[in-house]
């Protein structure tokens, strides 16, 4: 439970957002019917209500959807667009362990690399040679 604490808080804020939405909806639905003379029809108050409920859902959550899951998306799969420019410090790390280390400098950097991720089809920094 712990775990997934951010999910399921993320989960009841949706659930009672939209839960708000429907009942707040719902008496402004009949309000407007009781100006206008009619008696309000659930059937026309669920129709009014999944159309705004999905222009609501379309230009808000899928719009930050995209941008939290693409852009996490991107940051994972290491795009040089989503890389906030580390390359010119791995290369400086890269030349001082070299310098430091002598002999041992590559497989000390060859460890680094595999222990933080930076091979096994995830991105190098650019100009890296190993």
């Amino acid at each position: 439970m712990k775990r997934y604490a951010y999910a399921w808080i993320t989960i009841a804020f949706f659930l009672i957002s939209i839960l708000g939405h429907w009942i707040f909806g719902w008496y402004a639905f009949t309000e407007e019917a009781a100006e206008h003379g009619q008696r309000p029809e659930f059937n026309q108050y669920l129709v009014e209500m999944g159309r705004d409920t999905f222009e609501n859902w379309q230009s808000e959550f899928l719009q930050l959807l995209w941008q939290v899951v693409g852009l996490a998306y991107f940051l994972y799969v290491g795009s040089p667009s989503s890389k906030e420019n580390d390359d010119r410090l791995e290369a400086k790390v890269d030349e001082l362990l070299k310098f430091a280390a002598g002999d041992k400098a590559e497989e000390l950097i060859s460890q680094l690399d595999h222990r933080y991720l930076r091979t096994h089809g995830h991105a190098k920094p650019h100009g890296y040679e190993a």
